[in-house]
């Protein structure tokens, strides 16, 4: 790993005090590359405190444009950004955050031959979309490349985020939600939103990043939900599905391999 340099341990100061992050924590995280899937509410808080923490590299996916109905909730973005592209408008942004973290932007919605090439080159991925179809493309993707998924969703006073560390065999996505569809009435434009809603749990799901940068031993599969309403938080261990299309044949490839002489 790199030395920091005199600018850095400034910079990071704060975070190098803390005995679980220190130097080498933090060279990890100048070292990490995250790709973040969907650039709205929950993307534009979890990047700028990614950014802030000092990861190296940000890869942000989104083809939507900055709309006036967006503002009070994903605070990145400014007047002047209206009608832009969302991943480019919260590139610039960043940019002007951290010299230390590197952003690449895919100023579309990522196909299924996309997506595969972005979760492969990633170390970890957050997927901060809203909508079904993608949670399940993106789980299916970070199984296949074995890539730690943390996945959010917010609506109304409600929101959760999940934790899938697939560097070995996991639950998944779908192990917890079978559907392939959204449920009517599903998503900020039709259900409604409290804006400080998404920015918890897109700092969660930031939180949860840094926390497994810096853990050396994979981490069990969890699902956390908020209320907003009564500020409280629920944690609940996710359990496999033996017969998940998602990721069942997964674990029976890695079991036969277990069982293979060596």
């Amino acid at each position: 790993m790199k030395a920091l340099n005199d600018q850095q341990f400034t910079r990071y100061s704060r975070q190098i005090m803390l005995q679980d992050i220190g130097e080498v924590g933090q060279r990890a995280l100048l070292e990490t590359k995250i790709l973040i899937i969907g650039c709205g509410g929950l993307g534009t808080a979890a990047s700028m405190y990614l950014c802030g923490a000092g990861i190296g590299q940000l890869v942000l996916a989104d083809g939507d444009d900055v709309d006036v109905s967006n503002l009070h909730r994903q605070v990145a973005y400014r007047e002047p950004d209206l009608g832009s592209n969302k991943a480019s408008a919260l590139a610039h942004q960043l940019n002007g955050i951290n010299p230390d973290t590197r952003t690449r932007t895919v100023n579309k919605m990522l196909d299924s031959d996309r997506l595969a090439m972005e979760v492969s080159m990633a170390d970890l991925v957050l997927d901060c979309s809203d909508n079904m179809a993608t949670r399940q493309a993106v789980n299916l993707a970070c199984i296949s490349e074995h890539t730690p998924l943390i996945s959010g969703a917010a609506i109304g006073w409600q929101g959760q985020h999940m934790l899938f560390d697939f560097r070995r065999p996991s639950p998944c996505y779908r192990c917890l939600f079978g559907q392939q569809e959204d449920l009517p009435g599903g998503n900020c434009q039709t259900g409604g939103i409290a804006g400080p809603v998404v920015g918890i749990i897109g700092n969660m799901q930031a939180l949860a990043a840094i926390k497994l940068i810096l853990m050396d031993s994979p981490q069990p599969a969890e699902f956390h939900q908020f209320c907003g309403n009564t500020l409280s938080m629920t944690r609940l261990a996710i359990s496999p599905d033996p017969s998940c299309p998602a990721c069942s044949p997964y674990h029976a490839k890695e079991a036969h391999h277990a069982d293979s002489p060596q």
